[in-house]
Protein backbone atom coordinates (compact mmCIF):
# COMPACT_ATOMS: atom_id res chain seq x y z
CA UNK A 1 0.00 0.00 0.00
CA UNK A 2 1.46 3.43 -0.88
CA UNK A 3 2.03 5.93 1.91
CA UNK A 4 -0.92 8.16 2.74
CA UNK A 5 -0.42 11.70 3.96
CA UNK A 6 -1.76 12.19 7.48
CA UNK A 7 -3.43 15.33 8.77
CA UNK A 8 -3.07 14.22 12.40
CA UNK A 9 0.30 14.96 13.89
CA UNK A 10 -0.45 15.02 17.61
CA UNK A 11 2.43 16.32 19.72
CA UNK A 12 4.65 17.40 16.80
CA UNK A 13 5.29 21.14 16.94
CA UNK A 14 8.30 21.01 14.64
CA UNK A 15 6.57 19.39 11.66
CA UNK A 16 4.20 20.65 9.04
CA UNK A 17 1.33 18.10 8.78
CA UNK A 18 2.08 17.75 5.06
CA UNK A 19 5.52 16.39 5.96
CA UNK A 20 4.14 13.53 8.07
CA UNK A 21 2.80 10.43 6.35
CA UNK A 22 1.50 7.02 7.36
CA UNK A 23 1.48 3.56 5.88
CA UNK A 24 -0.36 0.37 6.84
CA UNK A 25 1.71 -2.81 6.64
CA UNK A 26 0.86 -6.47 7.27
CA UNK A 27 1.65 -8.05 10.60
CA UNK A 28 3.98 -11.07 10.76
CA UNK A 29 2.10 -14.23 9.80
CA UNK A 30 2.28 -15.61 13.33
CA UNK A 31 0.27 -12.59 14.54
CA UNK A 32 -1.94 -12.07 11.48
CA UNK A 33 -4.07 -11.45 9.71
CA UNK A 34 -4.00 -7.77 10.50
CA UNK A 35 -2.15 -4.55 9.91
CA UNK A 36 0.06 -2.11 11.77
CA UNK A 37 -0.10 1.60 10.99
CA UNK A 38 3.20 3.46 11.16
CA UNK A 39 3.64 7.21 10.85
CA UNK A 40 6.89 8.80 9.81
CA UNK A 41 8.59 11.87 8.40
CA UNK A 42 10.73 11.54 5.26
CA UNK A 43 13.20 14.12 3.97
CA UNK A 44 16.54 14.44 2.20
CA UNK A 45 18.19 12.58 -0.66
CA UNK A 46 20.75 9.82 -0.92
CA UNK A 47 20.91 6.28 0.39
CA UNK A 48 18.03 5.57 2.81
CA UNK A 49 18.51 6.00 6.55
CA UNK A 50 15.86 4.77 9.00
CA UNK A 51 15.74 6.54 12.40
CA UNK A 52 14.17 4.85 15.44
CA UNK A 53 13.49 6.63 18.75
CA UNK A 54 13.36 5.30 22.30
CA UNK A 55 10.49 4.24 24.56
CA UNK A 56 7.97 6.97 25.32
CA UNK A 57 9.48 9.30 22.72
CA UNK A 58 8.61 10.22 19.14
CA UNK A 59 10.40 10.81 15.84
CA UNK A 60 11.08 14.43 16.79
CA UNK A 61 13.80 13.16 19.15
CA UNK A 62 15.95 13.27 16.00
CA UNK A 63 15.11 16.90 15.13
CA UNK A 64 18.51 18.30 16.23
CA UNK A 65 20.40 16.06 13.77
CA UNK A 66 17.87 15.83 10.91
CA UNK A 67 19.34 18.68 8.83
CA UNK A 68 22.84 17.17 8.84
CA UNK A 69 21.59 13.65 8.12
CA UNK A 70 19.23 14.78 5.34
CA UNK A 71 22.09 16.46 3.49
CA UNK A 72 23.52 13.02 2.72
CA UNK A 73 20.63 10.58 3.10
CA UNK A 74 16.98 9.88 2.33
CA UNK A 75 15.93 10.02 5.98
CA UNK A 76 12.85 8.20 7.31
CA UNK A 77 12.19 9.15 10.95
CA UNK A 78 9.62 6.77 12.41
CA UNK A 79 7.06 6.94 15.20
CA UNK A 80 7.32 3.38 16.48
CA UNK A 81 4.05 1.46 17.00
CA UNK A 82 2.38 2.71 20.17
CA UNK A 83 4.46 5.90 20.36
CA UNK A 84 4.18 9.41 18.97
CA UNK A 85 1.23 9.39 16.61
CA UNK A 86 1.52 5.74 15.54
CA UNK A 87 -1.23 3.58 17.06
CA UNK A 88 -0.31 0.58 19.14
CA UNK A 89 -0.12 -2.84 17.56
CA UNK A 90 -3.42 -4.72 17.51
CA UNK A 91 -4.55 -6.40 20.72
CA UNK A 92 -2.64 -9.58 21.42
CA UNK A 93 0.43 -8.60 19.38
CA UNK A 94 3.40 -8.01 21.72
CA UNK A 95 5.55 -4.91 21.25
CA UNK A 96 8.70 -7.02 21.11
CA UNK A 97 11.43 -7.77 18.59
CA UNK A 98 9.49 -10.66 17.02
CA UNK A 99 6.68 -8.34 15.93
CA UNK A 100 8.20 -4.86 15.60
CA UNK A 101 11.29 -5.82 13.57
CA UNK A 102 9.18 -7.47 10.82
CA UNK A 103 6.76 -4.52 10.87
CA UNK A 104 9.68 -2.15 10.26
CA UNK A 105 10.88 -4.43 7.48
CA UNK A 106 7.43 -4.26 5.89
CA UNK A 107 7.44 -0.48 6.28
CA UNK A 108 10.68 -0.25 4.31
CA UNK A 109 9.28 -2.54 1.62
CA UNK A 110 6.12 -0.42 1.35
CA UNK A 111 8.27 2.69 0.90
CA UNK A 112 10.40 1.05 -1.78
CA UNK A 113 13.47 0.94 0.47
CA UNK A 114 15.77 -2.09 0.51
CA UNK A 115 18.25 -2.53 3.39
CA UNK A 116 18.49 1.03 4.66
CA UNK A 117 21.08 2.26 7.06
CA UNK A 118 19.44 2.18 10.50
CA UNK A 119 20.16 4.35 13.53
CA UNK A 120 18.28 3.93 16.79
CA UNK A 121 18.34 5.20 20.35
CA UNK A 122 17.55 3.06 23.42
CA UNK A 123 14.56 0.89 22.39
CA UNK A 124 15.25 2.09 18.85
CA UNK A 125 18.85 0.95 19.17
CA UNK A 126 17.70 -2.53 20.18
CA UNK A 127 15.36 -2.62 17.19
CA UNK A 128 18.14 -1.36 14.89
CA UNK A 129 20.32 -4.25 16.02
CA UNK A 130 17.40 -6.60 15.45
CA UNK A 131 17.06 -5.32 11.89
CA UNK A 132 20.78 -5.83 11.39
CA UNK A 133 20.66 -9.37 12.74
CA UNK A 134 17.76 -10.12 10.38
CA UNK A 135 19.75 -8.90 7.37
CA UNK A 136 17.41 -5.93 6.87
CA UNK A 137 19.97 -3.16 7.48
CA UNK A 138 22.92 -1.90 5.44
CA UNK A 139 24.57 -0.53 8.59
CA UNK A 140 23.52 -0.14 12.22
CA UNK A 141 24.25 2.72 14.60
CA UNK A 142 22.87 2.05 18.07
CA UNK A 143 22.90 4.88 20.62
CA UNK A 144 22.62 3.50 24.17
CA UNK A 145 20.75 0.42 22.94
CA UNK A 146 18.53 -1.53 25.31
CA UNK A 147 19.06 -5.23 25.92
CA UNK A 148 22.60 -5.42 27.32
CA UNK A 149 21.66 -5.00 30.96
CA UNK A 150 22.00 -7.22 33.98
CA UNK A 151 18.76 -7.95 35.79
CA UNK A 152 19.58 -5.33 38.42
CA UNK A 153 20.34 -2.74 35.74
CA UNK A 154 17.10 -3.56 33.94
CA UNK A 155 15.05 -3.17 37.10
CA UNK A 156 16.70 0.17 37.79
CA UNK A 157 16.11 1.43 34.24
CA UNK A 158 12.49 0.27 34.15
CA UNK A 159 11.86 1.88 37.53
CA UNK A 160 13.19 5.20 36.24
CA UNK A 161 11.10 4.93 33.07
CA UNK A 162 7.95 4.02 34.99
CA UNK A 163 8.52 7.01 37.27
CA UNK A 164 8.91 9.31 34.27
CA UNK A 165 5.70 7.97 32.79
CA UNK A 166 3.80 8.47 36.05
CA UNK A 167 5.07 12.01 36.38
CA UNK A 168 4.07 12.85 32.81
CA UNK A 169 0.57 11.47 33.41
CA UNK A 170 0.04 13.26 36.71
CA UNK A 171 1.39 16.67 35.77
CA UNK A 172 -1.36 18.86 34.25
CA UNK A 173 -0.65 20.27 30.80
CA UNK A 174 -0.76 23.92 31.98
CA UNK A 175 1.88 23.08 34.58
CA UNK A 176 4.06 21.43 31.92
CA UNK A 177 3.77 24.53 29.75
CA UNK A 178 4.71 26.82 32.64
CA UNK A 179 7.72 24.69 33.56
CA UNK A 180 8.90 24.57 29.95
CA UNK A 181 9.39 28.36 29.85
CA UNK A 182 12.47 28.31 32.08
CA UNK A 183 15.73 26.38 32.05
CA UNK A 184 15.06 25.20 35.60
CA UNK A 185 11.60 24.01 34.61
CA UNK A 186 12.87 22.14 31.55
CA UNK A 187 15.48 20.53 33.78
CA UNK A 188 12.68 19.21 35.99
CA UNK A 189 10.81 17.91 32.95
CA UNK A 190 13.50 16.24 30.85
CA UNK A 191 16.82 16.04 32.70
CA UNK A 192 16.51 12.29 33.19
CA UNK A 193 17.16 11.69 29.51
CA UNK A 194 19.21 14.78 28.60
CA UNK A 195 22.53 15.84 30.11
CA UNK A 196 21.88 19.39 28.85
CA UNK A 197 18.12 19.85 29.27
CA UNK A 198 18.38 23.61 28.86
CA UNK A 199 19.12 23.06 25.16
CA UNK A 200 15.59 21.73 24.62
CA UNK A 201 13.13 24.35 23.42
CA UNK A 202 9.97 24.97 25.47
CA UNK A 203 7.85 23.52 22.65
CA UNK A 204 10.00 20.38 22.45
CA UNK A 205 9.86 19.81 26.22
CA UNK A 206 6.08 20.12 26.21
CA UNK A 207 5.69 17.87 23.17
CA UNK A 208 7.85 15.05 24.48
CA UNK A 209 6.22 15.16 27.92
CA UNK A 210 2.88 14.82 26.14
CA UNK A 211 4.25 12.01 23.96
CA UNK A 212 5.35 10.13 27.08
CA UNK A 213 1.96 10.65 28.72
CA UNK A 214 -0.02 9.49 25.67
CA UNK A 215 2.18 6.58 24.56
CA UNK A 216 -0.26 3.70 24.09
CA UNK A 217 2.51 1.11 23.76
CA UNK A 218 4.47 2.05 26.86
CA UNK A 219 3.31 -0.56 29.38
CA UNK A 220 3.23 -3.35 26.80
CA UNK A 221 6.77 -2.53 25.71
CA UNK A 222 8.04 -2.57 29.30
CA UNK A 223 6.22 -5.85 29.94
CA UNK A 224 7.86 -7.53 26.94
CA UNK A 225 11.20 -5.94 27.80
CA UNK A 226 11.44 -7.77 31.13
CA UNK A 227 12.62 -10.90 29.31
CA UNK A 228 14.63 -9.29 26.51
CA UNK A 229 18.39 -9.64 26.26
CA UNK A 230 20.17 -9.05 22.97
CA UNK A 231 22.26 -12.11 22.28
CA UNK A 232 24.06 -13.26 19.18
CA UNK A 233 26.25 -11.47 16.68
CA UNK A 234 25.27 -9.10 13.87
CA UNK A 235 27.25 -10.21 10.84
CA UNK A 236 25.19 -8.87 7.93
CA UNK A 237 26.01 -5.19 8.55
CA UNK A 238 28.74 -3.09 10.19
CA UNK A 239 27.70 -1.96 13.67
CA UNK A 240 28.54 1.17 15.62
CA UNK A 241 27.52 1.34 19.29
CA UNK A 242 27.71 4.75 20.96
CA UNK A 243 27.11 5.59 24.60
CA UNK A 244 26.75 8.90 26.40
CA UNK A 245 29.12 9.31 29.33
CA UNK A 246 26.27 10.88 31.34
CA UNK A 247 23.57 8.34 30.52
CA UNK A 248 21.45 8.05 33.69
CA UNK A 249 19.15 5.27 32.47
CA UNK A 250 21.32 2.69 30.71
CA UNK A 251 24.77 2.89 32.28
CA UNK A 252 27.64 3.11 29.82
CA UNK A 253 29.34 -0.08 31.05
CA UNK A 254 26.62 -1.88 29.08
CA UNK A 255 28.46 -0.82 25.92
CA UNK A 256 31.39 -3.04 26.85
CA UNK A 257 28.95 -5.87 27.42
CA UNK A 258 27.48 -5.27 23.96
CA UNK A 259 30.92 -5.81 22.40
CA UNK A 260 31.00 -9.31 23.85
CA UNK A 261 27.93 -10.17 21.79
CA UNK A 262 28.97 -8.17 18.71
CA UNK A 263 32.78 -8.32 18.76
CA UNK A 264 33.26 -6.61 15.39
CA UNK A 265 31.24 -3.57 16.47
CA UNK A 266 32.85 -0.17 16.92
CA UNK A 267 32.26 1.33 20.39
CA UNK A 268 32.20 5.14 20.56
CA UNK A 269 32.05 7.40 23.63
CA UNK A 270 29.77 10.44 23.53
CA UNK A 271 31.36 12.78 26.09
CA UNK A 272 28.92 14.86 28.10
CA UNK A 273 25.85 13.24 26.52
CA UNK A 274 22.88 11.69 28.28
CA UNK A 275 20.57 8.86 27.33
CA UNK A 276 19.08 10.76 24.35
CA UNK A 277 22.27 12.31 22.97
CA UNK A 278 20.90 13.89 19.78
CA UNK A 279 20.08 17.14 21.60
CA UNK A 280 23.08 17.17 23.94
CA UNK A 281 25.64 17.21 21.10
CA UNK A 282 23.95 17.23 17.66
CA UNK A 283 27.21 17.68 15.76
CA UNK A 284 28.90 14.72 17.40
CA UNK A 285 25.89 12.42 17.06
CA UNK A 286 25.39 13.36 13.40
CA UNK A 287 29.06 12.59 12.68
CA UNK A 288 28.82 9.22 14.42
CA UNK A 289 25.71 8.23 12.43
CA UNK A 290 27.07 9.53 9.13
CA UNK A 291 30.41 7.83 9.67
CA UNK A 292 28.68 4.53 10.40
CA UNK A 293 26.80 4.85 7.11
CA UNK A 294 29.93 5.87 5.21
CA UNK A 295 31.89 2.88 6.51
CA UNK A 296 29.25 0.55 5.09
CA UNK A 297 29.58 2.29 1.74
CA UNK A 298 33.33 1.89 1.62
CA UNK A 299 34.29 5.35 2.82
CA UNK A 300 34.67 7.46 5.90
CA UNK A 301 33.71 11.03 6.68
CA UNK A 302 36.27 13.61 7.57
CA UNK A 303 36.24 15.07 11.09
CA UNK A 304 34.67 18.23 9.69
CA UNK A 305 31.68 16.40 8.21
Amino acid sequence: MPPVESAATGPTPAADPAEVAEVAVPLPARYGPGEAVVRYRRLGTGTPLLLLHGIGHHWQAWDPVLPALAERHDVIAVDLPGFGTSPALPSGVPHGLDAVVPVLGELCAALGVERPHVAGNSLGGLLALGLGRAGLARSVTALSPAGFWTEAERRYAFGVLAGMRLGARLLPEPAVERLSRSTVGRTLLVSTVYARPGLRSPAAAVAETRALRLATGFEETLAVGRTIRFTGDVTAAPVTIAWGTRDRILLRRQGVRALREIPAARLVRLPGCGHVPMSDDPGLVARVVLDGCARAEGGRLSRSA
